[in-house]
């Protein structure tokens, strides 16, 4: 199997490795990868920029027999462009749409005090399992594709949880962008920060927005994330994204709670 999320063979039909399937359905994907390559498509339109904010709408399961991604860039000013994407199955219906805010960088920037904190090293941390397991018995997302470390006193049990996460490229042979690859991280805060198991509830994301406010450094990139759950069945994960040099962004999921949907 490649070493990566995924393969193409004109970049325009992505098929994905077994590193992609999610831990639910067989013929679905994680959206966390799939998120990575909007980000790409969208970072080709605008390569003068830096893309700061993407968000991803998951209208419909990731198909995991391969889709295509078409991106447009909406408007283009000196200093903002906008772009937009989606995620098409094979018969050109659209299952994930997306939106992208870039900015133009300043360079030479100028060093302004900051607040950010230090979440130690993966080096510190001890390797641990993914949170979330498959209900099914083939390869998926949170096999080989990831390694996962827990800093002490952190585990993958439901709760506020700091981890670490590496992540095989998106393409093999194509090295991936910052945004890019934290992209698969952003998507998991729901599972690090649940507040139960998959067997009592099922917890949904139906969208995912991410906001880095500088490049993320590194293969090892760590999240802090929280999920707020509430009697309505509507719910909020929140992830402080962060590289051994401090704090790089946030993302977020709404979540949709659904009791004793998984048995």
């Amino acid at each position: 199997m490649p070493n990566a999320f995924f393969t193409t063979e004109d970049h325009q039909w992505f098929k994905p490795t077994d590193h992609t399937r999610g831990p639910w359905d067989i013929h679905a994907c994680h959206a966390g990868p799939p998120t990575g390559l909007l980000a790409r498509a969208m970072e080709q339109l605008v390569p003068e920029k830096r893309l700061i904010r993407l968000n991803v709408d998951l209208l419909r399961p990731i198909p995991f027999n391969g889709f295509r991604i078409e991106a447009t860039l909406e408007r283009s000013g000196r200093s903002v462009a906008t772009t937009t994407a989606s995620l098409l199955n094979e018969d050109g219906k659209v299952m994930v749409s997306a939106s992208g805010l870039h900015m133009l960088e300043q360079s030479p920037g100028v060093n302004y005090p900051t607040h950010s904190e230090n979440f130690g090293s993966p080096a510190d941390a001890n390797a641990g399992p993914f949170p979330i397991q498959t209900l099914h018995e083939l390869p998926a997302f949170n096999g080989d594709g990831v390694q996962m470390r827990y800093p002490p006193g952190q585990n993958g049990k439901p709760g506020p949880t700091v981890v670490w996460m590496k992540t095989v490229p998106l393409l093999e042979h194509e090295v991936s962008s910052p945004f890019q690859r934290i992209c698969p991280l952003a998507d998991c805060g729901n599972a690090f920060g649940r507040n139960a198991e998959p067997i009592d509830v099922s917890f949904v994301n139906p969208d995912l927005t991410i906001v880095l406010h500088r490049d993320p450094v590194g293969d090892w990139l760590g999240s802090q994330s929280v999920g707020y759950w509430e009697p309505n069945g509507q719910g909020l994960a929140d992830a402080l994204l962060f590289d051994e040099q401090g704090v790089v962004g946030r993302a977020m999921q709404t979540v949709l709670l659904i009791p004793n949907a998984i048995q």
